[in-house]
């Protein structure tokens, strides 16, 4: 099921729980999952509009999680510390002191106050010890991915290497079609023109194109984004695809005869300077 996005940013979802979209920075997403009384954030790098939100909504804040150490994400968790006195969740390995329950591949969350599980994988390759949460209720399935996976894209390598980048899409791209993708950054118009320079023969990605740019020119997030329209349409995930291959070669980004991996590492190496 595809949540809906009202006017004040949240997307509505089954079983009294909602994802309310926190725009911070220029373009960061900071996400509140609530319940209508009792919330927990995704990556607060800012606490600031997250004070803000739980007062309008009338929310307390029972949670935090985090998947990775860039301050963008976890920036304002110690003035929400001062305030709230809440288990602090993230990644076993990724060196975040404020970190009050260390996580990593096969753990399970249950977030306090709002009775919601999450699986955790590790996703290396932004960073080392990046980690993702899946909720895998029948019929309602959320990644929060952080900077590894973007709507139309993937997170630099500030960290990691290609082939752990790569394994780590492989492995999100495997979740089930409709789960919604909640990443953190408002970067899809710029991932999507880099993505029909690399396969303009895609007629799904053309008209994400088209349905992405409608709801920018409305001030309106393009995520939630979901695993299948990744699938179709996001070139970290289909590096495997001829047409890539042939753009690489084309461009001079690209051996003949490379492997799925080189692929990848070059377009990486394309999207930095594209």
């Amino acid at each position: 099921m595809q949540t809906e996005q009202n006017t004040s940013g949240e997307h509505a979802a089954r079983n009294d729980l909602s994802v309310l979209t926190v725009p911070a920075f220029k373009d960061n997403y900071l996400w509140l999952i609530h319940d209508g009384s009792n919330a927990a954030v995704v990556d607060p790098g800012d606490a600031a509009p997250i004070f803000q939100a739980l007062e309008e909504h009338g929310l307390t804040l029972t949670a935090i999680l985090l998947t990775h150490h860039h301050n963008d994400h976890i920036g304002g968790v110690p003035a929400l510390q001062g305030r709230f006195d809440v288990p602090v969740f993230g990644p076993r390995s990724d060196g975040i002191a404020e970190v009050t329950h260390p996580l990593s591949e096969g753990d399970r969350v249950t977030v306090p106050g709002l009775g919601l599980e999450f699986a955790v994988l590790d996703v290396p390759g932004h960073t080392l010890g990046h980690i993702a949460y899946v909720r895998k209720t029948p019929g309602l399935h959320w990644l929060f991915c952080g900077d590894t996976l973007f709507a139309g894209g993937c997170g630099r390598l500030f960290e990691g290497t290609p082939e752990q980048m790569s394994a780590s899409l492989d492995k999100l791209a495997a979740l089930p079609e409709d789960t919604e993708v909640y990443c953190a950054h408002e970067y899809t118009l710029s991932n999507l023109r880099f993505a029909q320079a690399v396969e303009p023969g895609n007629e799904a990605l053309a008209l994400r194109v088209r349905d992405e740019s409608a709801k920018r020119a409305q001030d309106v997030p393009t995520v939630p984004s979901s695993i299948g329209l990744e699938r179709s349409t996001n070139p970290f995930i289909r590096y495997r695809e001829p047409a890539i291959a042939e753009s690489l070669l084309a461009a001079g980004k690209l051996e003949p005869g490379a492997s799925p991996v080189q692929a990848f590492a070059a377009l990486r190496e394309w999207k930095n300077v594209f």
